[in-house]
């Protein structure tokens, strides 16, 4: 109820826990859209468990007993994980905004450049002088910070792709 998804971090839930079991509270993360990497411990393990528990996106299933340097060594990944995640997340969240930021022209210029139209033959699609063409190329050219097309192509193939793939991610421009 007060987790913070801005705070990262990384989740180690038990199977067997007071009130909310661990998968069901994984099964509750999920549903909610928070994506965090989760370590799940059982001293009860067994195959199906261990499934249902990587099904619902733990990262990794350890039996108790284990060594507390395996925990550790699992928490550290499980951190860069996160860490990673939100960078390319941010960056995603970025060029998403810069989209946003096109008129619907430019937006539909900007698409028929990435398939690699010619002006001449966008304007035509599209009804408009290649000069205009041109000119809506340079503005989203500045708003994606793209300094060429193959730059133009890279960033927006990046915020195409919602990169944690969350299922319930509203990112995607």
């Amino acid at each position: 109820e007060v987790y913070d998804t801005a705070r990262p971090g990384c989740l180690v839930l038990d199977v067997r826990m007071p009130g909310m079991g661990g998968l069901d509270l994984l099964d509750e993360l999920k549903a909610r859209g928070v994506d965090i990497p989760v370590i799940v411990v059982t001293g009860y393990g067994d195959v199906p468990t261990a499934v249902r528990a990587m099904k619902a996106g733990a990262v990794d299933f350890i039996e108790k007993p284990f060594s507390q340097q395996v925990l550790l060594d699992l928490i550290q990944q499980c951190l860069e994980e996160d860490a990673r995640n939100r960078r390319e997340q941010a960056i995603h969240n970025e060029i998403t905004a810069r989209i946003a930021r096109l008129s619907p022209r430019q937006r539909e210029v900007m698409d028929l450049v990435v398939a690699g139209k010619p002006s001449k033959e966008i304007g035509r699609q599209l009804g408009i002088s290649p000069k205009t063409v041109e000119a809506h190329r340079a503005h989203l050219m500045k708003t994606m910070r793209a300094a060429n097309l193959a730059e133009l192509v890279t960033v927006v193939h990046a915020g195409a792709q919602c990169p944690r793939k969350i299922t319930s991610c509203k990112c995607s421009p």
